[in-house]
């Protein structure tokens, strides 16, 4: 029977499968499709998490990818904006629908909004009304409401955002444009809504997620894709998984049960681990109910934000122990502007002075990525605990 698993080879064993411990030499696009995307509302956040994952990766490689459709985003896991791969997009779509319909009334405001709507009714016009020229959410509510469905025209387009694969057209997400979301329908392969066909995607996004992600329990399962009731889906694949246990008092005091793929190597929990400098919504701190192999329980408040937004972070020994982020100064004269790029590092935790020094080196590389347009770099390390 193999060695119950601690804390510490989980968390090296994802940052393994995420390419995390040592940045990979595969096309970018290659790693889109094997981490199952990257969540994207930020549009910026897939380009950083790549920097962080792949050798030499340039804005290029993501930008001209969804310029060109290679790349889509689109709401899909849990809901949110991801860039995916289009072959992936489809199915992604179909799977994750039931998390997307769930949240279409999941405010009283919306249900009472709704209420009396014939929801299937507008989103059959919604579909027409973007396959004849893309909008925006602004813009799809009035002409929604302008062919007679009553209420809120920003529900009428949540309807559609919901209940509707849409893409949102580039150039939104390539890198630097400040182009507004613009909605176009998805076209779903036929008979890829039927029951057993989803049920089949369904599946192979299991075993991608354990092979990206794993190993994992149900719990992390649901918490990565939004969706409810994959214990049965689970069990039935019982077979072609592999299980394996946590140490006591990893998850439970007894342990717990992960799944994973079959051939799946695990990291030595004392591999060292390199700094990384991850953007905000990575999907690697996003994608575990327990998410205590990447996120030390006492560090976990620092993630909290009132907006929404949580920091972009530093993983120092493989763990989550700070944040970072970039200001920008103008310097000089008028006429002979220049602008600086300075990216503050904030250690949630005490560093040692190597770890100090190797955050400081790879934030001096991480700057000039996030700020490409800038005439000067800096990096100043905050005073930390």
């Amino acid at each position: 029977m193999d060695e119950p698993l601690t804390t510490r080879v989980l968390g090296r064993t994802l940052l393994a499968r995420q390419h995390l411990l040592a940045r990979t030499d595969a096309d970018p696009l290659s790693v889109v499709g094997h981490l199952i995307g990257f969540q994207s509302q930020n549009p910026s956040s897939p380009y950083g998490a790549l920097w962080a994952r792949v050798v030499g990766f340039t804005h290029a490689a993501l930008a001209d990818a969804t310029a060109d459709g290679r790349v889509l985003r689109l709401a899909v896991v849990r809901s949110t904006v991801h860039a995916v791969l289009a072959q992936d997009a489809a199915a992604l779509a179909v799977v994750s629908a039931p998390r997307l319909e769930r949240d279409l009334l999941g405010t009283a405001d919306r249900r009472a909004g709704l209420a009396g709507t014939d929801l299937a009714a507008v989103a059959r016009d919604a579909r027409e009304l973007l396959a004849a020229a893309p909008l925006t959410a602004a813009e799809l509510g009035p002409a929604l409401a302008a062919r007679g469905h009553a209420g809120d025209p920003a529900h009428l387009a949540m309807v559609a955002r919901c209940l509707l694969p849409l893409v949102q057209v580039p150039p939104r997400g390539v890198w630097r444009s400040p182009a507004r979301t613009r909605w176009r329908p998805l076209d779903v392969p036929a008979g890829l809504e039927e029951p057993d066909v989803r049920r089949a995607a369904l599946e192979g996004f299991v075993e991608r997620y354990l092979a990206a992600y794993g190993p994992a329990s149900v719990a992390d399962l649901q918490t990565w894709s939004g969706l409810t009731g994959l214990r049965a889906v689970v069990d039935g694949m019982r077979e072609r998984l592999v299980v394996r246990r946590t140490a006591p008092g990893v998850g439970t005091a007894a342990g717990r049960e992960l799944l994973d793929v079959p051939g799946a190597a695990l990291a030595p929990g004392d591999v060292p681990a390199p700094v990384r400098l991850l953007p905000d919504f990575d999907d690697v701190l996003l994608s575990h109910a327990d998410r205590t192999r990447v996120v030390p329980t006492e560090l976990r408040p620092h993630l909290a934000s009132r907006n929404g937004m949580p920091p972009a972070t530093v993983l120092v020994d493989g763990v989550v122990a700070g944040a970072w982020r970039v200001v920008r100064e103008r310097t000089g004269a008028r006429g002979a502007r220049r602008e600086r790029a300075v990216l503050h590092l904030q250690p949630w935790c005490r560093w040692t002075a190597a770890q100090r020094a190797e955050a400081v080196d790879e934030a001096g590389r991480a700057v000039r990525f996030w700020a490409d347009d800038a005439d000067e770099h800096a990096v100043v390390l905050d005073e930390g605990p």
